[in-house]
């Protein structure tokens, strides 16, 4: 499921962890880690389940409309495309979903007043006016449709990202990764595979030797990082003789240093690309003057190791 570049944003995160707090053990470090890609996998279980959550909302809405004293014809005779789509219906009876949703207690029963924004949003927008007079539904109308949803509805949505940072502490930027991969289950259950909770690591995915190379990965910068992050820091204080090293952001310390660390655990990997990696990370995470600190320092401490 997580991929190399979501794997160094989270080591990153624990490195600035570590950063704030000297004292974290090597231990607390990757269990930090693990608890952070964790977060990721509960996250995008969560938006999953949201489909059936606002597919039950339709047809509660749907239901009271028809039981009005003086319904509308629309009302008494509702188009019942969305509140019938088939891929809600193959999350909602899936028993294996069904039992982590539940173990994990990923529930949006509380979140009432989001629900009914969604769906009006959703009954407002021209994508679902057309997956509403499609003249055939179809699995693969219905997935379209939800992708297109968490697209325009989702991201960026202010009152959805207050419950988030109330719901867990993991999921703080992960949103429009978790809704990448929701996308791609809803693509294969249109396709007509049967749901199962993705491996937590994208090689654990995969068969052979490299099957845990992923989480090895992230655990070798880790450990090189924790290891070596003083020395590090002289290393780059040294590069920055009129700076006081506590002046640096943190931020952009923590990049250089997991830079640094790739560079000596993995010397095989090109500089130009772990480069290209942490420069990208520092454009999200760190100040407008990063993008160049953070390239020019790594690229000088990285030839010179």
């Amino acid at each position: 499921m997580l991929n190399r570049r979501i794997l160094r944003i989270k080591v990153f995160k624990t490195v600035y962890a570590f950063a704030e707090n000297p004292s974290m053990s090597l231990a607390q470090a990757q269990s930090q880690f693990d608890a952070l890609c964790q977060g990721t996998r509960d996250l995008y279980l969560f938006m999953l389940a949201l489909l059936p959550a606002l597919t039950e909302h339709s047809r509660a809405r749907i239901e009271a409309a028809r039981n009005k004293f003086h319904p509308t014809e629309e009302e008494r005779n509702p188009n019942m495309r969305f509140a019938s789509n088939g891929i809600a219906a193959i999350l909602a009876s899936d028993p294996d979903f069904n039992k982590i949703i539940n173990k994990k207690k990923l529930s949006w029963q509380e979140y009432d007043a989001l629900l009914w924004h969604l769906y009006d949003a959703l009954k407002a927008s021209d994508y679902y006016a057309e997956y509403m007079n499609a003249p055939q539904p179809s699995l693969k109308a219905d997935a379209d449709l939800w992708c297109s949803f968490f697209e325009k509805e989702l991201a960026d949505n202010e009152e959805l990202e207050s419950i988030l940072e109330g719901q867990s502490i993991w999921w703080n930027n992960d949103l429009d990764y978790a809704l990448t991969c929701c996308c791609r289950t809803l693509d294969e259950l249109a396709a007509g595979k049967q749901w199962a909770l993705p491996e937590l690591f994208l090689s654990q995915m995969q068969s052979g030797k490299e099957k845990n190379s992923d989480q090895d990965f992230a655990y070798a910068l880790i450990r090189r990082s924790v290891a070596d992050y003083h020395k590090d820091l002289e290393k780059i204080s040294q590069l920055t003789p009129n700076w006081d090293i506590k002046r640096v952001c943190v931020t952009d310390l923590a990049l250089i240093v997991c830079g640094m660390a790739e560079a000596a655990a993995f010397p095989d990997t090109p500089a130009k690309v772990i480069l290209n990696e942490y420069v990208e990370i520092s454009k999200f995470f760190s100040t407008p003057e990063s993008k160049g600190f953070v390239n020019g320092l790594l690229d000088k401490l990285i030839n010179n190791q």
